[in-house]
């Protein structure tokens, strides 16, 4: 995974909406961390520095409070009503020899083989979950399509994962498919497989004689 960041971090004793409001003003991300059997603390960060990190690939990091410093992973991160900025994060304190399960990014790389034959490829899981160390944590898993034709599928049990991790998503989890793609007929077409009807023959009607003088 990506080196270990240190970031600084401030203590807050206040906190509420109207405060982390004041903050996110100020450019800082309002924080907690919590566990092993410590209580939960909350923190500020600076936003631009922690998005920018963690727009890198980091998850871990040390972040020195008040002159301590703490081994952090990110566990939860809040978002604007957008979904698109950073209104909070919660972390929990980690010993880096411990297990623990997160979800890491998929990297699908190259073009499916069936792509180039009409077909579509459909992804149906970005990211999968997976134990292992926390010094171990990968930055994201490349799976390899260009081999997938028409018909071929990928599930979790199908991925490579790097050495000293488990899959913990069900190994039956459709990842991908490959299917044809069903292509519109024009009008012409359709009308050529219309079923063709016997023709009716109608007799024109005899015109009445006209009555003799």
């Amino acid at each position: 995974m990506a080196d270990r960041m240190l970031l600084k971090g401030e203590s807050r004793e206040q906190v509420g909406t109207s405060k982390a409001v004041a903050l996110r003003k100020q450019g800082k991300l309002p924080a907690i961390m919590y566990g092993h059997g410590k209580g939960t603390s909350s923190f500020a960060l600076g936003l631009h520095d922690l998005t920018e990190a963690i727009h890198h690939g980091h998850r871990l990091f040390d972040i020195e409070i008040d002159g301590k410093r703490e081994t952090l992973l990110v566990k939860d991160i809040q978002y604007d009503y957008l979904g698109k900025n950073y209104i909070h994060i919660d972390f929990i304190r980690v010993n880096l020899a411990e297990l623990v399960t997160v979800s890491v990014d998929l990297n699908f790389k190259g073009i499916a083989a069936g792509t180039h034959e009409g077909g579509m490829l459909d992804v149906h899981l970005d990211a999968i979950e997976v134990e292992c160390k926390v010094s171990e944590i990968p930055e994201a898993i490349d799976v390899v399509v260009k081999e997938i034709n028409i018909g071929d599928s990928i599930y979790a049990s199908d991925i490579e994962l790097p050495d000293g991790s488990t899959l913990k998503t069900d190994g039956e989890a459709l990842i991908l498919n490959c299917h044809l793609v069903a292509i519109a007929k024009s009008t012409e077409e359709l009308e050529e497989e219309l079923p063709v009807g016997p023709e009716v023959i109608t007799e024109k009607a005899e015109e009445p004689e006209g009555e003799e003088s």
